[in-house]
């Protein structure tokens, strides 16, 4: 038996098991948020929870670590929390309850896209408009940006009906009906607008997560333990911004068995399981790799989000998404034509992957 053959097989799975993770995760907070689970509340447990499964990792790990936290990293990692884990995941949030977990989740593909444009000015990424990659980087880019206008701008008519209503026939039902019906439409709009609003300043701050981490990773390259501070911070931050907007403390207990699984879900698998995952896969096949498999998310949300939670496929959301899709795979093709073309240009063989190595080491696209 050929294990090599086998093994180059494990990342792909890897990654579509994370992905499912994620989707799920989505689905589940759509749900608790709608039931009335406060929204910072829900990230600072979530926060917590990874807190306590990632340090005891990290200490296992990386306990005989050579590059001492100096207060510069701690810095960087307090900025990290804020772009990556309590503001960005408020915003999400925000974005998931007045949208839908499907909705939501196309906005995750433009994370490689958004990243590639953040980092043309800090020189982690270039374009060479001459070549073939280059010119499909450009593109690619225009298509999503052009994919996600369309999924802000226009909602379309729904595709499927979610709820099945039964029909009526007393006259004063239908008036009120009608009477509110133009409120009701109103209301929808603004709840949709808003949350588009929060989820393309969260996949921004998202975005520039990667740029950060980038420079942490070069300076302290220590995943665990960095992610650990990380989410420790989160913690500290989510927490003191829920008590400025509301102190009602009665708000921090969880009410049902289905809040306590989602927070531990949400924790130890998204934040702790998932992390792992994901770094390992980027070690091995690069960040390129790893979003390639973004839109799997929106795919599995989609099949939750319809039937269990009732919420209805709009045309703009199908078609917005399919061309943020065909635009990310032309950026991610782009790119991984480059990277080729660096070995080519070279002689040496085993130098040049050690430098395509190093230029996928760059976070510009995970998920």
């Amino acid at each position: 038996m050929d294990t090599k053959g086998y093994s180059k097989w494990y990342p792909v799975l890897v990654m579509i098991g994370v992905q499912f993770a994620f989707a799920t995760i989505n689905v589940l907070l759509k749900k608790v948020i709608d039931d009335g689970l406060d929204h910072l509340v829900f990230i600072t447990y979530r926060l917590v929870v990874a807190t306590f499964f990632l340090v005891p990792v990290a200490f296992f790990f990386e306990r005989k670590r050579e590059t001492k936290l100096t207060f510069s990293i701690l810095c960087h990692l307090f900025l990290n929390a804020i772009l990556g884990a309590s503001l960005t995941q408020y915003l999400f949030l925000l974005g998931i309850q007045y949208t839908s977990a499907t909705f939501s989740c196309a906005f995750l593909n433009m994370v490689p896209v958004i990243t590639f444009i953040i980092s043309l000015p800090f020189g982690l990424e270039s374009v060479n408009i001459k070549s073939n990659g280059g010119r499909a980087k450009v593109i690619g880019t225009l298509i999503c940006v052009g994919g996600a206008t369309l999924l802000t701008l226009y909602k379309g008519t729904p595709l499927f009906n979610a709820h099945s209503h039964s029909p009526t026939t007393t006259e004063s039902i239908q008036a009120q009906s009608i009477s509110k019906l133009g409120s009701v439409f109103a209301t929808k709009k603004a709840r949709w607008t808003s949350g588009s609003l929060a989820l393309i300043a969260g996949t921004i701050l998202w975005s520039s997560w990667f740029i950060v981490q980038s420079n942490i990773g070069k300076r302290y390259p220590f995943q665990y333990s960095s992610t650990a501070i990380m989410m420790f911070f989160g913690g500290i931050q989510s927490f003191a911004l829920s008590l400025s907007i509301d102190r009602d403390l009665s708000k921090w207990i969880l009410k049902d068995k289905l809040e306590i699984f989602s927070v531990l879900y949400a924790g130890i698998v998204g934040s702790g399981f998932c992390f792992v995952a994901m770094s390992w896969c980027v070690k091995k096949r690069g960040p390129v790799f790893s979003a390639a498999f973004s839109p799997i998310v929106q795919i599995i949300a989609a099949v939750f989000d319809i039937p269990f939670l009732h919420e209805p496929l709009h045309l703009g959301s199908l078609v917005g998404s399919a061309i943020v899709v065909v635009g990310l795979y032309i950026l991610l093709w782009g790119k991984n034509k480059e990277l080729q073309n660096v070995g080519v240009e070279k002689g040496d063989p085993e130098n040049e992957k050690a430098k395509v190595q190093d230029l996928e080491s760059h976070p510009t696209a995970v998920i």
